[in-house]
């Protein structure tokens, strides 16, 4: 256990912030063990995966973990469905490259996306036209209270658009140890018609695309509008598209004719980015941080020199004008600590 451990290596955004005890476990019993440690006790715990989707605004005091299981395991179910359980430390991206190279299918369009694999559930992560819901099975978790191992299925993690039990009343309750996916070894149900894929796939010469292709388009659309994380801090969507009933947005398109909308029964879904950029704020810049020039939905570490007060700062500074202009009012993807 190490003691004033800086976190910057540890998030995405690449700001400094600081932990009063870090330690890093191998395996879930390496994990038990610490949680059984008398000087833990008291201590507030903060669980690191990949650092993704987490915003330090300040020094954290208390003990944080950085969870590094790994291994991936495989079980056939049939002739067209294979189990794939991941540990949370695996990378996400080369979890699914893992999958694509074996050619099971299912995870494709979730390509590229930073993190590692026991922070995928958390959220719900999704693009273009997939969530991992779609193809979760269960998860094995850690009950913080009881140090006792649950299995968590589908209906009881109580997923939603970038949610989950572990968001709500099961917040700071459980830790995810891993995660089982069901995925097809042959029948592969191909998703195209959601964002540019088609055009990107067009773009390429591929008129029958395989999972594998699928994943290369969605490669090189999340790369041409998506900033590298190691070469500028960010942590990718900085916030989530709102969802409103359908009159307020007909009542918004009789004001702003061009202004986008995902119909979804009573609701619609308005892209977040749209609203930004609507606002002036693309590539819109405000001493260290800035938004995206290509992506105003991604908030940027511009200088590298950025606190996390700056940039929680800027976010508010965009959620203020998006009200005031559309009377939506954001709320933020990335977990502000």
């Amino acid at each position: 256990m190490q003691e004033n451990f800086s976190l910057k290596p540890f998030n995405t955004f690449g700001v400094e912030a600081k932990a009063k005890y870090f330690v890093e476990v191998n395996t879930a019993e390496e994990l038990i063990e610490t949680l059984k440690h008398s000087n833990t006790q008291t201590l507030p715990l903060l669980f690191l995966g990949g650092g993704s989707n987490i915003l330090f605004t300040k020094d954290f005091e208390g003990l944080a973990i950085q969870l590094n299981l790994k291994g991936i395991s495989e079980e056939l179910l049939n002739e067209n469905e294979i189990l794939v359980t991941a540990k949370a430390g695996e990378n996400w991206h080369e979890f699914v490259m893992y999958c694509l190279n074996k050619n099971y299918g299912g995870l494709e369009n979730l390509s590229l996306i930073p993190g590692n694999v026991g922070t995928s559930p958390m959220q719900n992560i999704g693009a273009y036209g997939t969530e991992i819901k779609d193809h979760f099975v269960s998860c094995k978790v850690l009950n913080l209270q009881t140090l006792e191992v649950e299995t968590f299925d589908l209906e009881k993690c109580r997923f939603g658009y970038r949610d989950s039990i572990f968001k709500q009343e099961g917040k700071n309750q459980y830790v995810i140890l891993e995660v089982s996916f069901k995925l097809t070894t042959q029948n592969h149900a191909i998703k195209t018609e959601y964002g540019a894929i088609k055009s990107e796939l067009e773009n390429l010469g591929i008129i029958n695309p395989t999972i594998q292709d699928v994943s290369k388009a969605v490669i090189n659309i999340r790369q041409s509008k998506l900033p590298d994380p190691k070469k500028i801090g960010n942590a990718g969507s900085f916030f989530k598209n709102p969802t409103i009933p359908s009159a307020q947005f007909e009542d918004l398109k009789a004001k702003f004719e061009n202004i986008q909308g995902y119909p979804n029964g009573n609701f619609v879904k308005v892209p977040a980015g749209w609203l930004i950029e609507q606002c002036g704020w693309k590539g819109k810049q405000i001493g260290n941080v800035a938004s995206h020039q290509l992506q105003s939905l991604v908030i940027i570490n511009a200088t590298g020199n950025a606190s996390g007060k700056e940039i929680f700062d800027f976010s508010a500074l965009i959620i203020d004008s998006v009200k005031e202009k559309f009377g939506i009012e954001l709320e933020r993807e990335v977990n502000i600590l």
